[in-house]
């Protein structure tokens, strides 16, 4: 796949690995995706998987604050087979954009971008996702350190606060799926 390799080429932007894609293919496909929103759309690797699982008509639209990764994702897009209608890029801080999103207008949310910012990315879901849908975060092992007590490093800290508000959160019915470097996912109960 193209966009694996321009990815390593590019540094800075770790993909997905298959078991996890294939993973946000299948939640995508079970829940009839329409509307997703990606957050850290990195040189279009998850963005494929994701557009490969969700309906014909459906749009992804997936914001990074990286110029040149979105470049290279609408490239990749587009050796994939998917039309420019089917994806919308936009360049900012997801915390700066997310805001102007819709609420409850999206079927899936799917979260690769800073890790110290999950928790955010967490309560900016909630708002967005429509009763049913699905919230997602990769890295959720985080190279192992999340288990292991003995980091407390920003990043890893971050990650284990999504992880208990997850599980914590009432109108979430949360699982960690130990694919790649674990898939952490909710999907939001009915209000």
């Amino acid at each position: 796949m193209q966009a694996r390799h321009n990815a390593a080429e590019v540094g800075g932007a770790v993909p997905i690995g298959a078991t996890g894609g294939a993973t946000l293919r299948f939640l995508a496909a079970a829940i009839g995706a329409k509307a997703v929103v990606e957050i850290g759309t990195g040189c279009g690797v998850s963005g494929i998987w994701l557009l490969r699982g969700m309906l014909p008509d459906g749009i992804l639209t997936s914001v990074d604050v990286e110029p040149e990764h979105q470049r290279l994702a609408r490239q990749a897009f587009g050796e994939a087979g998917f039309a420019a209608n089917r994806y919308r890029l936009i360049g900012g801080r997801a915390l700066d954009v997310l805001p102007r999103l819709t609420d409850g207008g999206y079927d899936l949310v799917f979260c690769d971008g800073n890790k110290q910012e999950y928790p955010d990315y967490l309560s900016a879901a909630l708002r967005l996702l429509r009763p049913g849908g699905i919230v997602t975060f990769d890295n959720a092992l985080w190279h192992g350190r999340v288990a292991d007590s003995g980091y407390q490093d920003e990043d890893t800290t971050a990650i284990r606060e999504v992880c208990d508000r997850l599980r914590a959160e009432e109108h979430i019915v949360p699982l960690l799926l130990p694919v790649g470097d674990g898939l952490l996912a909710g999907v939001k109960r009915g209000e």
